[in-house]
């Protein structure tokens, strides 16, 4: 577990050589050291004074001493100040000085540069000691210690690389459904909730929020305490993309147009074509009433409730990109006149159709920070040019860790590869994109990780990737013996969601009769992730196991569920096709088990886990938003008193014509399904025509069906291309499965034509040539496989022609068997530009290079290139390449566009290849592994 000296863990912190000194002291022998903070301190400051006492606490069960006047004695003293003078932003210093008051022998100083840098301070020296940010939102224990002590080292929080740091409560319907039943029965998140919420944020070094806004919700200025807390706790609240100058139009717009009737006496409508006065004056009540909090200013307009803007009297693009620089002329005035000099930040967000009217030429003031959206799906839409990045207002980014809308929704685990939040977030820093960052976390819950790595990286953009934060961040919750496998799994368990999120789960999506079965293997891949998942967790203390559920088992447990019940659906709807008998009413069971086991998984955690304290916070199925995939429907059989052999061969949905194909370059293995057409058991028997041809099992008695998986001896293959069979009998009847085998060992180190394909990682190139300042870049975690390439830096300048002497470029040694025209697809991962392209470029040998453009714009529709993208997590782009001999070639990949990056190349070579994935890697016999 976490413990004293945990400093260099923590993010955007430098801490200096000892001093030489002891460990200072905070409990020895029973006895707390007090803490010493100025009665003139923010309030921000004296409130977490009394957590870090809290915390001591937590830790040795002695409770010390917060003191408003210096001691007359005392050998060691906490003294919690901040600088009188202006200083960086948010920045702090802890430090061990001696003598530093008349009678006071030895201090723990934390000293930050500005109310919020003090309270971090404080904060730092609360997870020295071994309290997790964690320790109340997701169960991390405290280990008790009798004696607890920091180092004697100078300890730096340096300035963030992003000014503010937050995040969005949204699509909270579990959230508010928990808050309710536990928290405040007589609200739907208050107060009481949001202290928790600010906490959490100040620990995590966050200090922006955007309140929950939906109706199932209590909107945030409902209640004075609310805003009173925020400014309490030191933390900025603003306002999402259709809540102008802090108003919930969900919530408050009806009764506010209720009290300001037309002349008619009819309702006014939330169009600024149409009342604009009506609405000027409802913003401004919000601005004179929340003028004395540090807040953030949403300026511009869209509907209500997250809908498009209304403008009944502008109906085309140039006539609404008036309307809206009317709408921030009035805003800024109404923020001049009522809140001053104070009303700062001041942002706009040029979300979804909003982004339409920037781009046409909204005129946003210099000194408003614009917020960049991502599409949603974690893919910036677009980012500033020169022109705005030398804004004084900067730029900011609206970035989506969970979401509710097309074309699916993810809003129950926290699914996004942080090798992608990596990826995007530091090419976000590298087009000075540094003054706001905001998350949408949903109901905050199960976005644990995803979260701590989003805020880790808006101090310290700097900081190492993914894996090292994974160690680190688990290391602080669990030990760190510990905290190796628990990112080996906790990456296994993105790169499962990078295939296909566990919400966007549906009916044939994986195939079941492809490569070896690619759905059963995620879902076995799923099993072993648990099985490590348990192992690990069975070795945890006591103490540990609320927390480890939480963050660790219940997201890999229940992803697994949600797929295996799609799994076994989808064998129940190719039992009906191939004419099962028993075998259909088996696999409809395991569908609906599955389903029953995934919802008590779910009721565990809502009901037992931390004795109930999470009574409704988790729910794949809320009733008011989108859910995740359901019960799969499944099909049952009446019993019939028959039986009969009926045998389907890998590669055929139904039985057998495709024959089972093998390869001397990788050596793999097939499956047959061997079932029972009816419901009486069956005597069968398997037989081999060569003695090379092995069978892991021959013969058995038949309910309902078996799978026998075939591997060849290779030592007793003969050279050259073979076709034997495997004979199937029983019932009266047999079946003959046809083999196809290539034993054609020849010297090469390239990847090996077989199967129909080449298939490539695209991480496992053979060379790579960096040009014109920029190169490819290996992204492990990134991706359907271990690690995927991407072309940095993300501000390089675009390529368009003469691939072969501008393009960084990298090269794959390729051997082929055949000759011909053939299709490649390179699997893009999806990034966009909406004013610009996304293109790469491929080659074979000294053939000139063929470019590919991929989806460079968010539609935000179902059913186009973009939301297959974002659904399948890769673009699917295809050129075609000659080759006019066999034999060893060179595939040759180009950048086109700056920050592509690229997971998977296929060559298909005797026609389209099956699957949702990509095949496996070919093989590359004569070549290590990079």
């Amino acid at each position: 577990m976490a413990a004293a000296g945990a400093a260099p863990l923590l993010p955007g912190v430098a801490e200096a050589a000892p001093s030489g000194g002891p460990d200072f002291p905070l409990v020895a022998d029973g006895s707390a050291t007090d803490l010493y903070v100025d009665p003139a301190e923010d309030p921000a400051v004296l409130r977490a004074a009394g957590d870090l006492a809290a915390d001591v606490e937590r830790v040795s069960g002695v409770r010390p001493r917060l003191l408003h006047t210096l001691p007359e004695r005392a050998a060691h003293l906490v003294v919690i100040a901040t600088a009188k003078e202006p200083g960086p932003w948010e920045a702090s210093v802890t430090r061990v000085v001696d003598r530093p008051f008349p009678g006071v022998d030895r201090a723990l100083t934390i000293t930050g540069s500005d109310r919020r840098g003090t309270v971090y301070g404080i904060y730092d020296t609360s997870e020295r000691i071994g309290v997790s940010p964690w320790y109340w939102w997701a169960d991390v224990p405290v280990v008790r210690r009798d004696t607890v002590t920091v180092p004697a080292h100078t300890f730096e929080r340096r300035e963030p690389a992003v000014r503010y740091r937050g995040v969005f409560i949204n699509d909270e319907q579990n959230l508010t459904t928990w808050s309710h039943r536990t928290q405040e029965p007589d609200k739907n998140i208050g107060p009481r909730t949001y202290e928790r919420i600010f906490e959490l944020l100040l620990r995590l070094k966050a200090n922006y929020l955007w309140p929950a806004m939906h109706p199932y919700s209590d909107f945030f200025n409902k209640y004075a305490e609310n805003a009173q807390l925020a400014d309490r706790y030191g933390i900025v609240v603003g306002s999402s993309h259709p809540e102008a100058m802090l108003r919930n139009g969900v919530h408050e717009w009806d009764p506010w147009a209720a009290e300001h009737r037309n002349a008619d006496g009819g309702l006014p409508v939330y169009d600024y074509t149409v009342n604009p006065a009506v609405i000027s004056d409802y913003w401004r009540a919000r601005a004179r009433q929340n003028a004395h909090y540090e807040s953030s200013w949403t300026l511009g307009m869209r509907g209500l409730h997250d809908s498009a803007l209304e403008t009944r009297n502008a109906t085309t693009i140039p006539e609404k990109v008036v309307v809206m620089n009317d709408i921030i002329a009035d805003q800024r005035r109404i923020l001049a006149e009522e809140v001053g000099a104070g009303a700062e930040p001041q942002i706009f967000i040029p979300y979804k159709e909003v982004l339409d009217l920037y781009n046409a030429g909204v005129r946003v003031p210099d000194d408003v920070t614009l917020i960049w959206p991502d599409d949603n799906h974690g893919n910036m839409r677009q980012l500033p040019d020169e022109a705005e990045r030398a804004r004084a207002g900067g730029n900011g980014i609206y970035y989506h860790l969970s979401y509710w809308g097309r074309p699916r929704s993810y809003l129950w685990l926290d699914t996004t590869q942080l090798a992608k939040v990596w990826q995007e977030l530091r090419r976000v820093h590298e087009h000075q994109v540094d003054r706001m960052w905001i998350f949408n976390v949903g109901d905050l819950k199960s976005i644990e990780t995803g979260l701590s790595f989003c805020l880790d990286l808006a101090w310290d953009v700097d900081r190492a990737g993914p894996e090292a934060f994974l160690a680190e961040w688990y290391g602080r919750q669990f030990g760190r013996r510990h905290a190796a496998e628990l990112t080996a799994i906790r990456t296994e368990f993105y790169r499962l969601a990078a295939e296909r999120r566990p919400e966007f789960i549906d009916r044939d999506i994986f195939s079941t009769v492809h490569h070896g079965d690619e759905a059963g293997r995620r879902t076995d891949a799923y099993a072993a992730l648990l099985e490590r998942v348990r192992a690990l967790g069975a070795g945890l203390p006591e103490s540990c196991r609320d927390a480890y559920f939480e963050l660790v088992e219940y997201p890999v447990h229940g992803a697994w569920l949600m797929n295996l019940k799609y799994y076994w659906a989808d064998r129940n709807a190719l039992a009906v096709r191939q004419g099962r008998g028993a075998g259909t009413n088996r696999y409809a069971d395991l569908a609906e088990a599955a389903h029953a086991d995934e919802q008590a998984v779910t009721r565990r955690y809502n009901t037992e886990i931390a004795g109930g304290k999470w009574d409704g916070v988790v729910n794949p199925y809320p009733s008011q938003i989108p859910k995740a995939p359901g019960r799969p429907a499944v099909t049952r059989i009446a019993r019939q008193e028959t039986s009969g052999l009926g045998v389907a061969a890998e590669g055929n949905d139904v039985g057998t014509a495709r024959p089972l194909s093998f390869s001397w370059t990788d050596r793999g293995r097939r499956f047959v399904d061997v079932f029972n057409t009816g419901f009486l058991p069956l005597e069968w028997t398997a037989r081999a025509s060569e003695p090379w041809v092995r069978l892991d099992t021959s013969d058995g008695t038949l309910t309902d069906q078996t799978r026998v998986w075939v591997d060849l001896d290779w030592a007793r293959v003969p050279e050259g291309t073979h076709t034997p069979t495997v004979t199937f009998t029983g019932a009266g009847r047999s079946t003959e499965v046809p083999l196809r085998v290539v034993n054609s060992p020849e010297r090469t180190q390239g990847f090996v034509e077989a199967h129909g394909y080449v298939s490539i990682e695209a991480a496992h190139y053979d060379r790579q040539i960096p040009r014109g300042g920029a190169r490819w870049r290996t992204v492990r975690g990134l991706g359907r496989h271990a690690a995927a390439v991407e072309a940095v830096p993300s501000t390089a300048a675009s390529v368009t022609d003469a691939f072969a002497t501008r393009s960084p470029e990298l090269r794959y040694r390729v051997h082929f068997t055949s000759t011909g025209t053939f299709p490649v697809t390179v699997f893009r991962l999806p990034s966009l530009d909406e004013r610009g392209r996304r293109r790469l470029a491929v080659a074979l040998d000294d053939q000139v290079p063929v470019v590919l453009s991929g989806q460079a714009v968010a539609t935000g529709n179902r059913g186009d290139a973009w939301a297959r993208n974002v659904e399948e997590g890769v673009e699917k782009l295809t050129a075609t390449v000659v080759v006019e001999a066999p034999g060893e070639h060179v595939l040759r990949l180009f950048m086109g566009d700056a920050a592509i990056a690229v997971d998977q190349i296929v060559v298909a070579t005797a026609g389209p290849v099956a699957g949702y994935l990509a095949p496996p890697e070919s093989g590359r016999p004569g070549a290590g592994r990079r």
